[in-house]
């Protein structure tokens, strides 16, 4: 490793982009313990050098060398478990081992309190149950030292030789120092705790954010109820719904307008279009189940959430029709639709598991897309049963009768208007039979 790159590493005290916000945090924390008890035992040196010979300065000496040797070993093999180690044991024994070296607790003034910053930063770098053993080991060593002093005070022990008054000074010292290495300790803990949690919580945010986008998306595919049964469960959906009214709305021609468009302004036309039948569905209360090339199918009845389904896909499809015909920003562009209605029983589901779909299948979408096709411009076709729901409420005209193979005459009902519309004739007779294969179609 090159000097550059101890240097650097000493700097970000070991810190790898890799590492954890908790790993940042341990080496953050004992970085700055490692530089505070070095600062601490340079002041103790500078002290001892001004009192002079009267004091032993091999000790906060011998300190200093530990701990650098000890940061330039870990910057140099990134070994974090080992430096950790290292570091704690020496914050653990060397108080104990100083205070023996000078004497009782009043001579050394009380320099095993520094032992307690051991199970304090193994308290916040390793963990609660792990510091058990460095809390256990200063508790049982302040305990044999105290037991120590009071022995050799019985005794009459041996004089220090340190002056009372230097003795006063480094009990002030002792006391004023670690406690602000304990407080400075606590206080990058927390703040750094406090930045991973605002971290955490604006990555939560943007996840809630996400999470939200996603749901609108799933829910532009998938009706609510059947996106939530397909989130709780990987069981396969497809329910028969005894009732439903089904909608086909075919742009009359488009293909043939499509064909002298570039093609942008082919999916503006049809984005405009789309667009506005989904917010004329979606007020409606109805479910749109997918376009079909320039084709719209909406769905009413799928749940119990709508009192009136058959009602409203009539309400939608007139509002369609006229708001083609009245769309300034389609004027020139002769847009018509040609809509078809049946209602009846269907089976619906999502189909596949990835790109699903939710669509309908059974004779009812069937028969809907059949009298599209056979319907004209500006047209709206509805089944027997589709009349009978709406009869009271809406203008029809006379049925026209088609001759459907394998099923037999059917009677469609062109829908004119709402039964309040004025100007609409309430019938015109006009009875027609066409003959239509529908077999095989889906």
């Amino acid at each position: 490793m090159s000097s550059a790159s101890l240097l650097h590493r000493l700097r970000t005290a070991g810190i790898d982009p890799g590492d954890s916000d908790e790993l940042r945090l341990q080496k953050g924390l004992l970085a700055l313990v490692s530089g505070l008890v070095s600062l601490a035992s340079g002041l103790w040196l500078l002290i001892y050098w001004l009192l002079g010979p009267q004091l032993p300065s091999s000790l906060p000496f011998g300190l200093q060398l530990v701990i650098a040797a000890n940061m330039l070993i870990y910057a140099r093999w990134s070994n974090f478990e080992v430096f950790r180690t290292v570091l704690l044991s020496v914050l653990l024994f060397f108080p104990f081992m100083a205070q023996w070296a000078l004497g009782d607790s009043v001579a050394a003034s009380g320099l095993i309190l520094w032992g307690v910053l051991a199970p304090v930063c193994a308290l916040l770098c390793v963990g609660a149950r792990e510091s058990l053993p460095w809390f256990a080991a200063y508790v049982i060593f302040t305990l044999l030292t105290g037991a120590a002093d009071y022995v050799l005070a019985d005794l009459g022990g041996p004089a220090s030789g340190v002056p009372r008054k230097v003795s006063v000074l480094f009990f002030a010292l002792n006391f004023a120092t670690l406690s602000s290495m304990v407080y400075l300790c606590l206080r990058f803990a927390i703040t750094e705790r406090r930045k991973t949690q605002g971290q955490l919580e604006e990555a939560h945010a943007r996840l809630a954010v996400e999470q939200a986008r996603s749901e609108r998306l799933l829910l532009n595919i998938l009706p609510a109820p059947i996106a939530l049964r397909l989130k709780n469960s990987e069981e396969t959906i497809a329910d028969g719904c005894a009732e439903v009214s089904v909608m086909f709305a075919d742009i009359v021609n488009f293909t043939e307008l499509a064909a002298g468009l570039p093609p942008d302004e082919v999916f503006k036309v049809l984005n405009h279009v789309f667009s506005k039948f989904d917010e004329l569905a979606e007020a409606r209360g109805l479910e749109k189940i997918k376009t079909i090339g320039d084709a719209y199918m909406v769905a009413g009845g799928l749940n119990a959430s709508l009192a009136d389904p058959c009602g409203a896909i009539a309400e939608l499809a007139l509002d369609m029709r006229d708001w083609l015909a009245e769309d300034s920003a389609l004027q020139g562009r002769n847009l018509q639709i040609r809509v078809g209605i049946g209602t009846g029983p269907v089976v619906a589901g999502v189909v596949g598991r990835k790109k699903f779909i939710y669509d309908l299948w059974g004779d009812t979408v069937n028969l809907a897309s059949r009298i599209t096709g056979e319907s004209h411009p500006s047209m709206i076709q509805c089944d027997s049963t589709t009349f009978a729901r709406l009869k009271y409420r809406f203008i029809f005209e006379d049925p026209v009768t088609l001759r459907l193979k394998g099923k037999g005459m059917v009677s469609v009902w062109r829908l004119l208007g709402r039964g309040s519309d004025k100007g609409k004739s309430p019938r015109t007779s006009r009875f027609e039979t066409l003959d239509i294969d529908v077999s095989g179609v889906d």
